[in-house]
C-alpha cells in the first residue's frame, strides 16, 4: 500500500533533513500513543544504526509515532529493516583446478570476469548508510566501503597503464593494449560499467596515448573499439550515452558509481528540505530514496560467471600497487623518449580527467601493512598450489619470473638457495620487498631482513606473542630492526622495519628513489580516470 511505502520511506530517510530525536519529539506533540502493535514493532525491529536514536525514543515513550499514518496496515514489512552488504562471497569450494597465473596466458574474458567479481563484491559492500554519508558530507573520507571502491578503480586504471609500460618493445606494448581492449569489450558485455570506465581510462591516459610507436601498430578495429568505448563513457551532456545504455540493461550490472553519487548530491542540493518553512519535503526524500533503492537492489543480482580464488589473489595483489603520476610518466618517457621536433610542430593538449574524478577527491586511501601481508600470503599460497609440482616448497625459477612479470617491480633482484629453483620463503620475501616500494604502503615502509636464528635466552614472537620453542634455530630475527618471530609467522608480520635505509636509487627501474619524487603522495585527484571525448587511439561460485 502506498501509505505503508510512505512510512517505510520516511523511516529510512527522515534523518537526511532532521535529527531522529527531534523528529520523534515533534510527532509526540502531534499524535497521542494509540497503537499497541506499534509498540510491539518498536521492540522487534532490528534497525540500521541511523534509526537507533529514533527507535529508542519510540521505546521510551512506549508508542509508535507513525500509528496514525499506518492505521491497520500490516507492519510486518518493517521488521526486516533494510541493510547493506546483501552480497556475500561464498567460501572457496574444495574443488581444485590448476590455473595459469601468467598474464600472457590469461584470456581477456577470464580477466574481465575476475575483475567483475572483485568490483561487484566492493559494490555490494556499499550500504544505504554509506550513500547517505557521502551525500551529506560530500567526501569518501572515513567511509571504508566507498574508499575501497575508489582504490579498486584507481588500481585497475594504473595496472592497465603499468602492464603496457612494462613491455620493452612497441610491438609488445601494442599486444597488451589490444588485450585490454578485448577485456573492455567483455566488461561491456557483462554490463560492468564501473570497471569498464577504469580500464578505458587507463588506455586513454596520456602516458599511454603519447606512445606513438605503439599506437601506430594498433589495428583499425582496435582503434575503432577504443573510440566506441570513450564515446559511450563520455561525460558530454551529463553522461547521456552511458545513461541511455545503462537504463536499457537488465539483470546483472555494475553502474559507474561516481555518476550516480553525483545524481544524489544534485538532488540533495537542488531540492529544499522543508516546504512552507515547517513541513518536511517528502518529495525530496522520495527521490533520494528511489535512487538509492535502485542501487541497493542490484546487490541481489546473480553474476553470470564463476571465479577462481587463485586468479583473484593474483589480481588483488596486482591492484594493491600505487604509483604517482610522475613515476608513470617517467616510465612512459623511458619506453618512448620525447620527440622534440614532433612536439613543437604538433603540440598535444593535456588530457584532463572527467568530472567523475571529483567524487573521490580529498582522500588518501592506502592499504595497511597487515592487509598487504595477507594479500602476499594468499598470492604465494596460490603460486605454490599451482606450480609446486613436487610439493617440496620450490618452483622453477622460469615459472616464477613469468609470474613476477605481472608486477612492475618484476626486475628487482632476488636470491635463491637452489639453482634454477626458488622457495616459498624467497618468493614471499621478494613480493614483500617489492610491495613495500610499489604498493599503497608509502615509500617509507620497509620489509624485514629476516634470518634463521638460534636464541640463547627466552624469546617471544612479535606476531603471535608465542614462545619460540626449540634447541636450535627456534625462529627468525630481523638483522635491521631486531624483531623476532616464528617461521610460520614470518610472512604475517605487519609492522615495518624501523631501521632507516639510505637509498640513492629506486628498487626497480621504473621506481625512482624516494627523494626524487616531486609530488609525493598527491591524491588531489583520487579518482584517476582519464578520458577523451575525441577518437584516440551473487552468491558467486568459486572454483
Amino acid at each position: 500500500p502506498r501509505g505503508s511505502q510512505l512510512v517505510h520511506m520516511t523511516l529510512m530517510m527522515h534523518s537526511w533533513v532532521v535529527p531522529s530525536q527531534m523528529f520523534a519529539q515533534k510527532l509526540l506533540t502531534l499524535y497521542p500513543p494509540l497503537s499497541l502493535s506499534a509498540v510491539l514493532w518498536s521492540h522487534r525491529c532490528t534497525a540500521p544504526n541511523h534509526m537507533s536514536t529514533f527507535i529508542n525514543q519510540i521505546r521510551k515513550q512506549a508508542w509508535l509515532c507513525f500509528a496514525l499514518l499506518v492505521g491497520k496496515a500490516d507492519l510486518n514489512y518493517l521488521y526486516p529493516c533494510p541493510h547493506g552488504n546483501i552480497f556475500q562471497a561464498p567460501s572457496p569450494s574444495v574443488k581444485k583446478r590448476k590455473v595459469s597465473l601468467i598474464f600472457d596466458h590469461m584470456e581477456p574474458d577470464e580477466m574481465a570476469e575476475h575483475l567483475s567479481y572483485l568490483e561487484f563484491k566492493n559494490f555490494c559492500n556499499v550500504s544505504f548508510l554509506d550513500y547517505r554519508s557521502y551525500v551529506v558530507r560530500g567526501s569518501v573520507r572515513d567511509n571504508p566501503a566507498l574508499e575501497r571502491s575508489v582504490m579498486m578503480c584507481n588500481g585497475v586504471s594504473q595496472w592497465v597503464q603499468l602492464m603496457i609500460l612494462s613491455r620493452h618493445t612497441a610491438q609488445q606494448r601494442a599486444q597488451v593494449f589490444t588485450k585490454f581492449i578485448h577485456v573492455a569489450q567483455k566488461l561491456r558485455a557483462l554490463q560492468n560499467f564501473n570497471t569498464l570506465m577504469a580500464v578505458t581510462g587507463g588506455l586513454c591516459h596520456s602516458s599511454i596515448s603519447r606512445l606513438k610507436d605503439t599506437s601506430n601498430l594498433l589495428t583499425p578495429d582496435i582503434t575503432k573499439a577504443l573510440s566506441e568505448m570513450t564515446e559511450l563513457l563520455s561525460s558530454r551532456s551529463n553522461y547521456i550515452n552511458y545513461r541511455r545504455v545503462y537504463n536499457e540493461c537488465s539483470g546483472f550490472k555494475v553502474p559507474i558509481l561516481g555518476v550516480h553519487l553525483k545524481d544524489l548530491i544534485s538532488l540533495n542540493e537542488a531540492l529544499p528540505n522543508y516546504i512552507d518553512e515547517d513541513k518536511i519535503n517528502l518529495s525530496k526524500l522520495q527521490h533520494l530514496y528511489s535512487n538509492i533503492n535502485d542501487l541497493v537492489a542490484i546487490h541481489t543480482c546473480t553474476p553470470p560467471f564463476e571465479a577462481n580464488k587463485d586468479l583473484l589473489h593474483l589480481l588483488t595483489l596486482s591492484l594493491d600497487l600505487y604509483y604517482t603520476e610522475d613515476e608513470i610518466y617517467e616510465l612512459s618517457y623511458t619506453k618512448e623518449p620525447k620527440n622534440t621536433k614532433i612536439q613543437v610542430s604538433r603540440p598535444v593538449a593535456p588530457v584532463k580527467p572527467p568530472v567523475l574524478a571529483e567524487w573521490g577527491s580529498g582522500v588518501t586511501p592506502r592499504l595497511d601493512p597487515n592487509t598487504i601481508s595477507k594479500h602476499v600470503k594468499q598470492m604465494v599460497d596460490s603460486i605454490m598450489k599451482n606450480y609446486d609440482q613436487s610439493q617440496d616448497g620450490y618452483i622453477s625459477l622460469e615459472d616464477f619470473e613469468k609470474i613476477a612479470a605481472n608486477f612492475p617491480f618484476s626486475f628487482c633482484t632476488h636470491e635463491t638457495d637452489r639453482e634454477g629453483q626458488i622457495s616459498r620463503e624467497e618468493i614471499t620475501s621478494y613480493f614483500m620487498r617489492g610491495m613495500s616500494v610499489c604498493a599503497k604502503l608509502g615509500y617509507n615502509f620497509k620489509a624485514h631482513n629476516f634470518h634463521e636464528t638460534t636464541y640463547k635466552r627466552p624469546t617471544f614472537c612479535e606476531t603471535c606473542r608465542g614462545f619460540l620453542w626449540g634447541v636450535i634455530k627456534q625462529g627468525y630475527h630481523c638483522k635491521d630492526c631486531g624483531i623476532n618471530c616464528h617461521r610460520h609467522c614470518r610472512d604475517l608480520v605487519g609492522i615495518e622495519c624501523l631501521k632507516k635505509h639510505k637509498n640513492t636509487t629506486g628498487s626497480c627501474p621504473c621506481t625512482p628513489a624516494p627523494d626524487s619524487r616531486t609530488k609525493g603522495n598527491n591524491w588531489s585527484k583520487t579518482f584517476l580516470y582519464y578520458m577523451q571525448n575525441t577518437t584516440p587511439k551473487n552468491s558467486l561460485p568459486i572454483k
